[in-house]
Formats: structure tokens, sequence, C-alpha cells
């Protein structure tokens, strides 16, 4: 039985981090994948930990040579998933890749097994007032994140799962994705060794 490659997409404001985290606690099954970027490390941030921090010239080789799962450019820097090492968590542990929704269709497509979930908070009004309540990006920026989040919703119905992550709800959320974790575990298409065994 393989593990599963489980890619969590949400809009600014849907509480991902703290809802990962959360399930990071819960369970010793699952590794969060860590991006590779072309951007510079941040105060604080740590190459393996926060990111791999590569060169632009690294990034498009790795383009070129298909060793990406999903990449895209954002702000003058490329983001993507280092194939390599993803399949190197594969085998230890579920995998989570926190990305973009662009990124989970290209994931869905290289990886028709992989698990797509929605985190969302209840309503567009909270996630307006999430992003209010942090008071650390101007006007503008949060009209753009709301947009965006609209936009994204165009692919509601290519995941295969929605968690909503009401307000003071993070650990809620988590427990809804450990126990889709543990339905899609007993997927007939997942087992077809117990299915083997009656054919010995």
């Amino acid at each position: 039985m393989d593990n599963m490659l489980i890619v969590i997409s949400g809009p600014a404001g849907s509480g991902k981090g703290t809802v990962l985290k959360e399930l990071l606690q819960l369970s010793d099954d699952f590794a969060l994948s860590v991006s590779a970027t072309t951007r510079n490390p941040r105060p604080g941030e740590k190459d393996g930990v926060n990111y791999f921090f590569v060169t632009r010239e690294e990034f498009e080789e790795n383009i070129k040579n298909d060793k990406l799962i999903e990449y895209t450019e954002y702000c003058g820097n490329y983001y993507g998933t280092i194939s390599s090492k993803v399949e190197e968590l594969l085998k230890e542990k579920n995998v989570i890749l926190e990305i973009e929704v662009e990124g989970a269709m290209n994931v869905k497509r290289k990886f028709p097994e992989a698990v797509l979930i929605l985190l969302l908070p209840p309503d567009f009004k909270t996630l307006e007032a999430r992003l209010r309540g942090r008071a650390t990006e101007t006007d503008e920026v949060i009209r753009a994140r709301l947009e965006k989040s609209r936009k994204e919703m165009a692919c509601f119905d290519r995941y295969d799962y929605v968690v909503v992550n009401m307000d003071k709800g993070a650990q809620d959320a988590a427990l809804d994705i450990l126990n889709i974790t543990k339905s899609e575990i007993k997927r007939t298409s997942r087992r077809l060794e117990v299915k083997e065994k009656f054919y010995e």
C-alpha cells in the first residue's frame, strides 16, 4: 500500500498554515513538501526548511529537464515542487503539497491518484474579514486577493474534497483532512493487493 500525495489549496485567509500545523500534531503519517524558489531568503528562513533556494538558471534547467511536478512564476520569481524530493518523502509518509489552484491542476494531470483538497472559510465575507483583520496588507492587495479567490472557485469541481475551516475551527478542519486520508487508504483502487490474496 503506497503513501499518498495530498494537495491542499485555498485562498489567502483560509488558514492553510494553521490547519496543516494542527494536522502534523495530530498524526506522524504526514510530511510537508518544501518548494523550491528563486527568490532570496528572508531573515530567519533556512534552506531546505522554508524553501530550497536555487538560482534562476538551476530552476530553468529543472523546467527544461522535466524535474518539477509543478511550477509558477510570481512577482519575478519562480516557485515549484521538485519531483525527486517528493518521491523521496513518499517512501516514508503521505506527502502534502500546499500549492495554488494552477499548480494543483498540474499535479492532478501528472499524478491522477493524488488527492486534491480545497480548504475554504465558511463564506466570502469571512474571508474578507480575515484578510482585513491581519492589518498587514494594503486595501489594493486585499481586493486583488479577494478577486483571485473568486476566480479560483472556477476549479471547485475539480477538487476531490472541500473542507470548511470555521473561525477557531482549525483542529476540526485538520481532523477532516485526517479522516479523508483514512477513507482514501481504503479505496479499492489503492488496495488491489487485498484482492490478489484471493487468487494466490
